[in-house]
């Protein structure tokens, strides 16, 4: 993840497809949902040359872990199957969502060119200080960016099985998720490495072409800002040092970022409160409920300081 204005950078073709489907919930869904999400390796469909990535999220857990937060929290309508397999539909070539959201297809072959692109990225890219030095090698780089891409894959399906209603363009809030869940489930690493990795590809991308412009994703280099200011903003204390004290993330960015995290993860909690497991109602809706006064307490703190930070803009 390089210093300045070139740190942006996302993942175009990755975190892909867009569509609609699935099935409105129950007004109790606990009483008629309870699909489940599982986590499938073909094995006999991977080719040689993609085993050992297919062996590091494998052995990692990072789609399991995943799978086992949604199963405890959400109340699917109906099953979710995630497969790592290379049987997948026509002109599929990295992680994808099927359009009803009841399964996500994760081909080998791309977990592998994930892997090599990070390998690159040790190789020539400084360590950023805020990224745990044992975790800065080729495999843990791989295991903890495919946990972020995955969270793009499950809000996705989370959209879609549960027909949530968007404000935007689903791929803003499938990137949404992506940040909620792995802030605030798994840590800053997800989102570092997924930084890493996007950045490094998105050097590679060149000139913007019409298609870069016109995408349903927002511009490459726009993603991994939005990564990075989530995660500022979840706790300005302890990352605006080693990230925007070092260059990561525009000090023009960062302020926005506290009332853009607090909205974030209010929209989500409170996107998914009607679709709570019953056994996780209770804590669910606590945690929507201090979302709720964050944002309130974010949005009042934004406001006293706004004049100031557009005279410095």
């Amino acid at each position: 993840m390089s210093r300045g204005a070139a740190t942006g950078a996302a993942l175009v073709a990755v975190l892909a497809t867009a569509g609609c489907g699935g099935t409105g919930n129950a007004a109790d869904p606990a009483d008629d949902a309870n699909g489940k999400v599982t986590v499938v390796y073909e094995d006999s469909t991977v080719k040689p040359e993609d085993r050992q990535a297919v062996d590091v999220i494998r052995k990692s857990r990072v789609l399991e872990r995943t799978a086992d937060w949604v199963n405890a929290s959400v109340a699917l309508p109906h099953d979710l199957v995630v497969k790592v397999t290379d049987k997948v539909p026509p002109g599929v070539t990295d992680a994808v969502t099927q359009p009803d959201g009841r399964t996500i297809y994760l081909p080998p072959a791309f977990l592998t060119e994930l892997r090599g692109a990070l390998a690159d990225v040790v190789k020539d890219v400084k360590r950023p200080a805020l990224f745990p030095a044992d975790k800065y090698n080729a495999d843990d780089l791989t295991a903890l960016s495919t946990q972020f891409i995955f969270g793009h894959e499950m809000g996705h399906a989370l959209q879609r099985q549960l027909m949530l209603p968007n404000l935007g363009l689903e791929e803003d809030a499938a990137d949404g998720f992506a940040s909620f869940y792995t802030v605030n489930e798994v840590g800053p690493n997800p989102s570092l490495a997924a930084a890493l990795l996007f950045d490094a590809i998105a050097r590679k991308e060149g000139k913007l072409t019409l298609e870069g412009f016109s995408s349903d994703h927002p511009v490459t280099q726009q993603r991994v800002f939005h990564f990075l200011c989530y995660l500022d903003g979840s706790d300005p204390k302890k990352f605006d040092g080693p990230l925007v004290g070092a260059g990561y993330l525009p000090r023009s960015r960062a302020p926005l970022c506290p009332q853009a995290w607090a909205a974030l993860d209010y929209g989500w909690w409170t996107q998914l409160q009607p679709h709570f497991d019953r056994a996780f109602k209770g804590q669910g809706d606590k945690e929507q409920a201090a979302a709720r006064a964050r944002l309130i307490s974010e949005t009042e703190a934004f406001a006293e300081k706004l004049d100031e930070i557009r005279k410095e803009q």
